[in-house]
Formats: C-alpha cells, structure tokens, sequence
C-alpha cells in the first residue's frame, strides 16, 4: 500500500480538523473556519504517506440534498481511487438520532460496505465525570453507530497518535489491504434520481423566467 487514503466524517468541523492536525502531528487544517468544501491534504509520519479528506458538515440538518451529494462527488474523487477509512469523529453529549441516520446515508451512498471500512473515533467530552465515558458509550445512537461499525472504536482521551495509526491500519488489514470501492449501485441509483431532480429545478426555472404572454385587450 503506497499510501493510506482516510476520510474524515462526524458533526464537528472543529473536531475533525483537530484529529486530522492530531494524526499528521502539525496545523495542517484550520479548526476555526469551515469552509464550504472538501479539503486534501498530503503528510508523511514514520515512513508512511498518508492522505486525509476532510468534509464540510454533511451532517447539517439545513444542508440541501443537492449540495452534499456535490460535497460527496468531490469526496470521492479526492479520495481516487477509493478511501481505506473512514474515520467517524464524534462528539458523544451531539451525536443524535438525526446525525446517525444522516451518517448512515452518507456512508451508504459511498458503499454498501462502507461500514466495514469505518472507525468511530469518541471526541472527549467537554464535561468529564466518573462513569460519563460508559454513559455516553451506552447513548443509543452511538451504540448503534458502533455496532454498524463492527464495534471498532477509539476514545479520544489520552490516545496517542501512534495508537490511532495502528487502528487506522488494522481496518485495512480486516479488508486485506483493499481501499474501498465507491461506484456502488446505491450511489449510482441516487446520482441517477440526483440528475432527474436537478433536471426538473432547471425546466421549472427556465417556465419561471418565459415573459408572460399579454392578456386580452392590453
């Protein structure tokens, strides 16, 4: 594997450009500014090349369809020919029901077997307590969300990045070496309702913009 392809999926930007900053050891992701689409960027740590994707909020509930399957297409062609992770940065006190079965969806359109490329990487939560980590790991939507992932998971808290590499590497390892292949018929299915849908905005706006024809009499 002459370099390893990870993206970057969960409902914090400022999270997941601090695991990214956190995997490559250096700023390479500005944790203030969201910008309005996917970023690559390259590093190399022991030896090993590695690619991080990072995406905007695919998760936002205001996200218009059209523009995360826009987000998703540029998505996958940074990440050509195929992500070996998906790393899920969540923060466990927002993880929601919403924001698992939005989750769900994105990693779905990519593949139906997404899921067996997935790590779930637990943000530390902003207020700490004895037994909040168990609390949170029992939350439905995150024990769900592990579940779907073949319960890998990581606690952010006191992980060390060689620790995170090891797992990022073990995924790949369980698919034998193989990044993930993301032209599935679930993608091509709605990229295929995605165009009619766009087709139709387009006919509805072009009839919107025809002059009205003059009435009778003016």
């Amino acid at each position: 594997m002459s370099e390893l392809r990870v993206v970057l999926l969960g409902n914090s930007w400022s999270q997941r450009s601090s695991v990214g900053n956190f995997i490559l050891g250096t700023t390479v992701f500005n944790t203030e500014e969201e910008p309005d689409r996917c970023l690559r960027v390259r590093g190399r740590v022991k030896e090993k090349h590695i690619v991080l994707i990072n995406t905007p909020d695919l998760l936002h509930p205001n996200m218009p369809e059209y523009k995360r399957t826009e987000h998703l297409e540029t998505c996958e062609r940074l990440s050509d020919p195929g992500p070996h992770v998906f790393l899920l940065v969540l923060q466990p006190e927002d993880f929601t029901e919403e924001h698992k079965l939005k989750l769900c969806r994105v990693l779905n359109l990519f593949s139906d077997q997404s899921f067996d490329h997935s790590l779930v990487l637990m943000s530390t939560p902003r207020e700490e307590s004895p037994g909040l980590m168990e609390t949170y790991h029992q939350h439905p939507p995150l024990k769900e969300m592990i579940r779907d992932c073949h319960y890998r998971f990581l606690w952010q808290k006191h992980l060390e990045p060689a620790e995170l590499l090891t797992r990022l590497g073990q995924v790949v390892k369980e698919n034998d070496g193989k990044h993930l292949n993301c032209r599935s018929d679930i993608w091509l299915h709605y990229m295929e309702d995605h165009m009619m849908m766009r087709r139709i905005h387009r006919r509805r706006m072009s009839g919107l913009m025809m002059p009205h024809s003059l009435s009778e009499g003016e």
